[in-house]
């Protein structure tokens, strides 16, 4: 299929129930598929499927073009991941990291301007296990263009033509003239990116020769020292007779047990992050259930379900009960914890006192005025309480030898 930078195919398929993975093979500039079919097949004889990416010269220079090829890739990788999730290991040539692979990258982390889906995002992500680079990554100096314009390698010719150097050499100076500015700044964007590849906790293997002109053994070296200090698992692989993009031709049983071991280690680090996923989901449910279970009032509630028709109120032990919601001031003292007001008690019911009767009320004058004789003189309804404990006695002697009269009651009670 082709897209606006490049374009993009699958290999050798197999059905979703056989394969072990997807390999996303960002080859190098100007290649063809003729170029790519012994890789296609060798991952296919370790049961990988693959997903090949050709990407066009000019996407180094214009990163909205890699920005579009990028995204017809991940459309199509989220296409079968949604089918069956399964491990991804992105390979990178040559050139393929900045003509397309890093914008991969930065869509799926969400720092690029074009969006994808944020549920898309994490399936590819929790995918992606492992990272091969074949004669890559390539550092990006201002001559680059026509390095890899006139390289042997990139145009799958021994000896170009003189009159397509000087055209070659031509377009290229011009195209690194023009964009000197700008290329530093996405530089620096694109080694940043590389390296942040580190927090998908995937495992690296780094294909190199020493006698490789285009991606320096030093520079290869160097990204796999700081890829190693940030935390990366990566192993390093060098030969000394291959040209660029050439190791697998040269070294074919070094190259396919390399591969091997790399895609083996992607199935294992896959099958751990998807049982620590699902033990994390399990977990969280488990601890929502607790936190639902423990909730503050929901033994107050099963209390309250349990009661008869009781709402709202906890009964104590010790005579105390406490109302939610209600709160007491005490004179000056501060109300303190809910917990030690409820130790305390915000209300205090007493024992049950003995039954007692104000002689200064309405109910006290009533029976006084039916039990007391008319013939009392000078009798002090309101008089102190001393005097009136000082009668008592005698009021009780008079009251047992008066004689009843039932008139006198209803003619006292109608006032």
């Amino acid at each position: 299929m082709w897209g606006f930078g490049g374009r993009y195919y699958w290999g050798r398929k197999k059905r979703s129930d056989e394969i072990e993975g997807i390999v996303v093979v960002f080859a190098w500039m100007s290649s063809q598929e003729r170029h790519l079919k012994s890789y296609v097949e060798l991952y296919s004889s370790i049961g990988w499927n693959t997903l090949v990416c050709h990407a066009q010269f000019l996407n180094m220079f214009f990163p909205e073009k890699a920005t579009t090829l990028a995204t017809d890739i991940l459309n199509e990788l989220l296409e079968e991941l949604k089918i069956k999730p399964c491990p991804v290991v992105f390979a990178s040539f040559s050139g393929g990291p900045k003509a397309c692979m890093f914008k991969v990258i930065q869509i799926i982390e969400g720092t690029c301007e074009a969006k994808l889906n944020l549920d898309d995002c994490r399936l590819v992500r929790d995918c992606i296990s492992g990272h091969i680079y074949d004669s890559s990554p390539v550092d990006f100096t201002s001559d680059l263009g026509t390095k890899f314009v006139l390289h042997p390698n990139v145009l799958n010719i021994s000896h170009p033509p003189r009159f397509a150097s000087w055209m070659a050499n031509g377009i290229a100076s011009g195209l690194d003239a023009l964009f000197l500015n700008r290329f530093e700044s996405h530089r620096a964007e694109y080694w940043q990116t590389l390296y942040s590849t580190v927090g998908m906790q995937a495992p690296y293997l780094i294909l190199c020769s020493e006698n490789d002109d285009l991606a320096p053994f030093q520079v290869i070296y160097n990204f796999s020292q700081r890829l190693r200090e940030l935390g990366a698992d990566v192993k390093l692989v060098k030969w000394n007779g291959s040209p660029h993009v050439d190791h697998y031709r040269h070294y074919p049983i070094d190259y396919k047990a390399a591969v091997t071991e790399l895609l083996g280690k992607a199935v294992g680090v896959y099958s751990q992050r998807i049982r620590r996923l699902e033990a994390e989901t399990s977990g969280m449910q488990a601890a929502q259930d607790e936190i639902i279970d423990n909730e503050p009032m929901s033994s107050l509630r099963k209390a309250a379900g349990g009661s008869n028709g009781f709402r709202g109120v906890t009964l104590a032990s010790s005579d105390h009960f406490f109302t939610p919601g209600s709160m007491e001031y005490d004179g000056g003292r501060d109300v303190g914890s809910m917990q030690d007001e409820r130790k305390e008690g915000l209300i205090h019911l007493p024992n049950p006192p003995t039954p007692t009767m104000n002689v200064h009320g309405v109910l006290g004058q009533i029976l006084f005025d039916i039990c007391v004789p008319k013939t009392v003189e000078d009798w002090d309804i309101k008089s102190s309480s001393g005097s009136l404990n000082g009668n008592r006695r005698s009021l009780a002697s008079r009251r047992r030898h008066a004689p009843f009269n039932p008139i006198k009651c209803i003619r006292r009670s109608r006032l």
